[in-house]
């Protein structure tokens, strides 16, 4: 019997590492024989670089950039190969590094993503991926290209700094003197929100409140956002209202799509390709995944989602060790899990479960593995 371990973190108890570890102690108590292989994956949110770094035994990059509000920080992203790179934007500039009494998304700047990217140029990365989830900012990216060599001109020909309250001011695109690496990159933008870039639904009206920004801001910031999205159409014939994800991340996938030529591709599928996570299905015959809440947003790009969909697809049987499971959580057996059951095995507050929860998971594992052993001998 060979089992492959894929599951995502249990967000605040237990590593993705840490459940393999789980699970192959408990999958050896069962069936004593067995051959187990594990897989860190994530869905393109937070921890998607280490996730890919180890699976592929990658390394990280460290570098200076400026933060959200300029300031100087070291971050890192992570190197696959000669070629390929992997790189989260909150790493740079995002929310947490924003204390909770300045977070202003006026003020907040993606400069610093764009410095990550202009140094695995220079260091001659020609496919990145980068994950846009967890911004501080609502720049509609325009930090990020100009520390590429845009230039973003005000009304009088002055070049703009790149943050939020700048987006009102702008009258001009310079792209003249854009970084000529980013013509040989190819460039894979991890989202998995369809939100334009303006609108109710877009950046500003979606995601600004959680930024730090008040109603009053957020009226604000949607003319600039809207200044932005006109000139962008009249310079580059392209209206970002009508393309989904260019809202994420404060508008950087507008901007990312428009002057990287940035693909958006779903955060899941794109890590289980760096993974190469079909070739690791090889000779296995039980693949368990899980996270730590599943409801109904579990079928709309998570983990349990993209690890379920491949293994149907190679016909390879998935069960789930979940933490809890909420409104519409028997979706994901529409996409390749075969069955689920949740850590918890009593009545127990929050509390109690997130304190014990590499013993509950432990327990969890040992249920499930009875209860395979038990398939197999029916079969």
């Amino acid at each position: 019997m060979k089992f492959l371990f894929a599951s995502d973190s249990f967000k605040g108890t237990l590593s993705s590492p840490k459940t393999a570890e789980l699970l192959t102690c408990a999958a050896r108590e069962i069936f004593p024989d067995c051959i187990c292989d594990s897989i860190e994956v994530a869905d393109g949110g937070e921890g998607t670089t280490d996730a890919v770094l180890s699976a592929v035994n990658g390394k990280s990059n460290s570098l200076k950039v400026h933060g959200p509000l300029w300031e100087e920080l070291t971050c890192s992203y992570g190197m696959l190969d000669a070629k390929r790179a992997v790189m989260e934007m909150a790493a740079a500039s995002g929310l947490p590094l924003v204390p909770d009494e300045k977070r202003d998304p006026r003020y907040t700047t993606s400069y610093g993503t764009g410095e990550m990217i202009l140094d695995a140029l220079n260091k001659g990365f020609r496919d990145i991926s980068i994950a846009i989830g967890g911004s501080a900012t609502n720049d509609g990216g325009i930090g990020c290209i100009r520390a590429l060599g845009v230039r973003f001109l005000d009304e009088n020909g002055e070049e703009l700094k790149g943050c939020g309250e700048d987006l009102i001011k702008i009258r001009k695109i310079d792209v003249s003197d854009m970084n000529p690496l980013v013509k040989e990159c190819n460039f894979t933008v991890m989202c998995d929100v369809t939100n334009p870039l303006c609108g109710k639904d877009g950046a500003t009206y979606t995601f600004g409140k959680q930024k730090g920004a008040t109603p009053e801001i957020q009226d604000e910031l949607e003319k600039g956002m809207q200044n932005y999205r006109d000139i962008l159409k009249a310079q580059f014939g392209v209206d970002m209202d009508q393309i989904e994800g260019a809202g994420a991340a404060g508008g950087l996938g507008a901007a990312l799509m428009v002057f990287l030529k940035g693909t958006l591709k779903s955060g899941i599928e794109t890590v289980l390709d760096l993974v190469d996570f079909d070739k690791r299905l090889e000779g296995v015959d039980i693949v368990v995944t899980g996270e730590g809440a599943t409801d109904w947003q579990s079928v709309f790009g998570k983990v349990m989602q993209g690890v379920g969909m491949h293994c149907k697809a190679h016909n390879i049987p998935a069960v789930a060790i979940v933490g809890s499971m909420g409104k519409g959580a028997e979706d994901i057996f529409d996409y390749g899990i075969e069955s689920m059951i949740t850590t918890i095995n009593g009545v127990m507050t929050l509390p109690e479960a997130l304190e014990n929860a590499e013993e509950l998971y432990l327990c969890a594992a040992r249920r499930m593995f009875r209860m395979l052993r038990a398939g197999s001998r029916l079969a």
